[in-house]
């Protein structure tokens, strides 16, 4: 098979232009509504979690966050005095990419993702909390944001205030890399060992498009995984991952508390 020469792809094909033909909320009337988002807000991959905070946190919607497939609301809590707005930012990173871009439009400016991640190593066991500090690129919405590269690297302020916060809670924690691919039913044993010999612990779909992003536009930003489900021996294992509900709602509370620290550190600097 005829290997094709790498610079005809044309994800290597990068401008650094900040403007697209397309803007977001073009045609909207987005400039007519006013709506201002805080500063800080965490992306929570976690569905009843985010829908729980009416209750649990008495959180009112700001707006919505619109795609063809639905609407994501946007939700303000307030912890500790200090207001946070909270969506659920879709799943994959085109459309993830996409909705960060939004809300960064609509004035958050230190964002920090929680979800789930695959195991690739069997250390890791159900609930084990990660912070990525890089991502092998292995999807297409980072090479929109930064120079083809193999991977990319997260905030370092973002890794320091996550760390805090965990160290503060007394949270076991491992920090590395991770591993962001497009396509869920293409992780084959032969990559899942190439990745695991590279050094990535875990395997999820966004990463390094919120690395990308943040660095291309200049905001703060911070991603906590937990360990889901496995890929570290020979078939698959589901542990039941979703179902982990209270390791999902502690995991979003650390997360909007790393908010808060990592929205400390900007404002000092």
């Amino acid at each position: 098979m005829e290997i094709p020469d790498s610079s005809s792809i044309p994800l290597v094909e990068f401008d650094p232009s900040p403007v697209g033909m397309v803007r977001p909320f073009a045609g909207r009337g987005y400039e007519k509504t006013g709506i201002r988002l805080p500063e800080l807000a965490v992306m929570c991959f976690f569905r009843e979690v985010v829908d729980a905070l009416v209750e649990t946190h008495q959180a009112r919607v700001l707006t919505e966050l619109v795609g063809e497939h639905g609407r994501h609301p946007v939700y303000e809590v307030i912890l500790e005095g200090t207001p946070i707005a909270v969506f659920q930012p879709g799943i994959g990173a085109p459309l993830c990419a996409g909705f960060m871009e939004e809300a960064i439009v609509l004035g958050a400016r230190t964002l920090v993702a929680c979800g789930g991640a695959g195991s690739l190593v069997d250390s890791l066991v159900l609930g084990q909390v990660i912070v990525p500090d890089r991502a092998v690129r292995d999807e297409g919405t980072s090479f929109h944001y930064q120079p083809p590269s193999r991977e990319v690297s997260a905030d370092p302020a973002g890794v320091a205030a996550a760390e805090a916060v965990l160290a503060r809670h007394g949270v076991p924690f491992v920090r590395g890399r991770t591993w962001t691919t497009d396509a869920i039913y293409r992780e084959t044993p032969a990559k899942v060992e190439a990745r695991r010999a590279e050094g990535c612990l875990t395997v999820e779909m966004e990463a390094a498009a919120f690395f990308a992003v943040a660095r291309f536009r200049g905001v703060r930003f911070a991603q906590l995984l937990y360990a889901g489900d496995s890929l570290a021996g020979p078939v698959w294992a589901s542990r039941d991952w979703q179902q982990a509900l209270s390791i999902r709602e502690r995991l979003f509370r650390l997360a909007a508390e790393t908010c808060m620290e990592l929205g400390r550190t900007a404002t000092v600097s």
